[in-house]
């Protein structure tokens, strides 16, 4: 069945052809000619080639126009010979080779006039059916090629498809495991600067409970990635507590009203927020830190300070991935010191 479903449009090009050929013999009532069997031979030829046509698209349309060559000027009565040409030049226009099929539908014509002229029995395509051949050839050939451009288009959103679903997976994975390895690695040098039993028993209870932190944010990530459900706000409490555990004294406010956002929106603000925090735990020797969240009726703002060090942070993965975040809600986000000291991260996320 699988055969049959593959070369579906094979076969019933083949039945066609060879339906109409025999229609046509059985309906002539003239003597059958010297050349019926080289008619026959030609038609079948030219029927086993277009099982060739996804392999060598062009060739199969040259080898079924060198077989309407031979076979109408040879023969009588006329078969469809010329219905398996067509087809073979949508293909050959569908698999990207438009200048070829074009080529041919020149070369076609071309022998359609040369061959009015050397007939000696009188004409046998007039005027009108000539420029209908040719109309039909280049319109088998035009659709062959929107055919080809638009499967090329199809094949390029895939692709887009695909690169964007990677680049989304890979700022999960990070914002996920990004800020809880952070901590980790902070707590794990203060317990080993520590020679006081209880400070360093108090870091390795942080490294536990980030940890085990970490473990549950990588499974409720690879949950949203199937199931596409974000992160709520109400979380952001989660990120202050794992942040306060590395020595920072974090603080949260809300300006307005807040509400229940698009589950994308909550998700984009919950992730600026846990690479804000990341990027202070990690960079910049900060004291303090103040989170807020401002609800406007038309976007939410999120703003990160801290009193750290300041200066020009480099542009790494969690800025990126913040501000792809912000773009593909329509909004922005900026990073830079503070003029007081320390360092700022805004986000204005649009609420749709």
């Amino acid at each position: 069945m699988s055969w049959l479903r593959r070369y579906a449009a094979e076969l019933a090009v083949t039945v066609a052809v060879l339906a109409g050929s025999l229609f046509a013999v059985l309906s002539d009532t003239a003597e059958p000619g010297n050349h019926v069997v080289l008619g026959w031979l030609l038609t079948i030829a030219c029927c086993a080639a277009l099982f060739l046509r996804r392999r060598y698209p062009l060739g199969v349309a040259g080898f079924a126009l060198v077989c309407c060559a031979l076979y109408y000027p040879l023969t009588d009565p006329d078969g469809l010979v010329l219905l398996a040409f067509a087809y073979t030049l949508y293909t050959a226009a569908a698999a990207g080779r438009i200048r070829g099929a074009a080529l041919l539908v020149v070369a076609a014509m071309a022998g359609v006039v040369v061959g009015e002229i050397s007939s000696r029995s009188g004409r046998h395509v007039d005027n009108f059916a000539f420029f209908l051949m040719t109309g039909w050839f280049v319109a088998l050939v035009a659709g062959g090629a929107v055919a080809h451009f638009r499967a090329a288009a199809e094949r390029t959103r895939a692709a887009e498809a695909r690169t964007d679903e990677r680049l989304r997976i890979a700022r999960e994975l990070h914002d996920a495991l990004g800020h809880h390895l952070a901590l980790i690695n902070v707590q794990a040098g203060a317990a080993l600067h520590r020679r006081d039993p209880e400070q360093a028993e108090e870091a390795l209870a942080a490294i536990k409970d980030a940890s085990k932190t970490a473990l549950q944010e990588l499974r409720a990530t690879l949950g949203m990635l199937r199931q596409n459900n974000g992160f709520a706000l109400s979380r952001v409490a989660e990120l202050t507590e794992s942040a306060g555990a590395s020595g920072l004294t974090v603080r949260t406010e809300i300006d307005g009203v807040a509400r229940d956002l698009p589950p994308d929106v909550e998700h984009a603000a919950f992730r600026v927020v846990q690479e804000a925090l990341t990027n202070v735990a990690k960079h910049a020797a900060a004291k303090t830190v103040v989170v807020r969240l401002g609800y406007g009726e038309t976007e939410l703002s999120v703003q990160v300070d801290d009193d750290g060090r300041g200066g020009t942070a480099p542009a790494g993965n969690g800025i990126r991935g913040m501000t792809e975040r912000a773009r593909a809600l329509g909004g922005e986000v900026t990073a830079a010191p503070r003029e007081g000291g320390g360092y700022r991260v805004r986000a204005r996320l649009p609420v749709r």
